[in-house]
């Protein structure tokens, strides 16, 4: 028995006791009831904060539970690395976006896996990764056929530093949320989405106790927050 406690050797020994075992890959098994555990993917900004901390412990610890219950739980893992932030952390930092992008994964990923997460990183994903966003772009083409999706021209909230258009909440005090700059007032051609058409079947789901989707168990003030996001215009 060691006369002090170590846990970084204690730690590393039970992760090389988990990998050798494979522990946290998931297959089919129809004997047992299913369970889909994904937290939110976390964008690789460099290093994970205790918000990344707090966020995966809390799914990795209902997911043991689980597991122990005889539930055949699936963790996966993946990284929200497509769009503007990577850009422009990018050009921020002088680098090639895919270099920045996977630098950052691979930190992260260390970092996770020091933590002992329960994960099945043979399910990892990465939205920057043609064989993931694929299947946006032809999800989108379905919904453009459909009429779900159209273009028009419309005045927006323009950031001329981020160079995109930004929701009004993330307009604060006439400023860019994220960069500060003063917002402008463009007319510009944009592609839309039809969200009005499903807003009475929505808010029939949130408000209507009838509706056999009804938000049943929901806080009140969470189920009047969604009836008031989703309104009617």
């Amino acid at each position: 028995m060691q006369d002090a406690y170590s846990p970084r050797d204690v730690e590393a020994a039970a992760r090389a006791a988990w990998a050798a075992r494979d522990a946290y890959r998931v297959v089919e098994d129809a004997s047992k009831p299913k369970f889909y555990a994904c937290s939110m993917l976390p964008y690789p900004s460099g290093k994970l904060h205790m918000g990344h901390v707090r966020n995966y412990t809390i799914n990795d610890m209902m997911a043991r539970q689980l597991r122990m219950k005889g539930f055949n739980v699936l963790m996966p893992m993946g990284w929200d690395a497509f769009g503007l932030p990577a850009e422009n952390a990018a050009i921020k930092n002088g680098v090639p976006p895919a270099q920045w992008t996977y630098g950052n994964i691979a930190y992260m990923k260390r970092q996770m896996q020091a933590m002992g997460l329960a994960i099945d990183w043979s399910r990892e994903i990465a939205t920057c990764r043609p064989d993931y966003y694929k299947w946006n772009q032809w999800l989108f083409l379905k919904m453009l056929e459909k009429g779900i999706a159209y273009r028009k021209t419309q005045v927006v909230n323009w950031d001329p530093v981020d160079q995109t258009v930004l929701a009004n909440e993330q307009v604060i005090d006439g400023r860019g949320w994220r960069t500060g700059a003063l917002v402008e007032k463009r007319e510009i051609p944009g592609y839309y989405l039809a969200i009005t058409k499903y807003a009475e079947e929505l808010l029939s789901a949130v408000a209507n106790p009838d509706d056999p989707n009804f938000l049943d168990g929901w806080p009140e003030r969470v189920r009047l927050m969604q009836e008031n996001w989703i309104g009617k215009s």
